[in-house]
């Protein structure tokens, strides 16, 4: 499964070094240099350009790039790539989402920390057991993760992943145990 760990902002400089939206717990490790990290082209944005013509040759999203360097700047992180040397083809590259292997991955040592994709898809329940729905994401809010839970009438809920009010997430028997307050389910 694939774990987005970044996405390639604006180039920064004219050597190639671009931003990147950091989307994990690990930056050092996930973009040390010598990391291979796997792309996903996205959609062109709005104005600005799908490739950049660089010598007469259209500039391609490699499949794969390799972090050369790393290191944080007014806090965002710049990254240069193995083969990126200058801003156009920086630009290029702009959108692009960074993941890894989740098989490359190593469980979190921490029993009440879980990546993304062990939580997606898991029953959601109440202490009484009674199916509440099921794990549709997370999204990483600055006060708290969320469970975004998606309900058995097709509408989803916003679930703050707290122990409070997650008291249980039982990855072998596919569930989580919420015990939400009155109302939080409606809104």
């Amino acid at each position: 499964m694939q774990l987005i760990v970044g996405r390639i902002g604006k180039p920064h400089g004219i050597r190639g070094e671009v931003t990147v939206e950091v989307r994990t717990d690990e930056p050092e490790a996930r973009f040390a240099a010598g990391s291979v990290l796997h792309t996903e082209p996205a959609a062109p944005v709005k104005g600005a350009p799908a490739a950049v013509a660089d010598l007469g040759e259209l500039v391609r999203v490699p499949e794969q790039l390799t972090v050369e360097a790393a290191r944080w700047h007014q806090g965002r992180l710049l990254v240069a790539f193995d083969g990126v040397y200058d801003r156009n083809v920086a630009e290029a590259l702009r959108g692009t989402l960074l993941w890894v292997d989740s098989a490359q991955v190593a469980p979190p040592s921490d029993p009440d920390e879980f990546h993304d994709h062990q939580l997606v898809g898991l029953a959601v329940v109440n202490p009484a057991g009674e199916q509440l729905g099921e794990v549709a994401r997370i999204d990483h809010a600055p006060a708290s993760d969320l469970l975004v839970l998606r309900r058995p009438e097709g509408r989803t809920a916003l679930i703050p992943f707290v122990r409070a009010i997650v008291p249980e997430v039982d990855l072998a028997g596919g569930r989580v145990v919420v015990d939400p307050p009155e109302g939080l389910l409606d809104l």
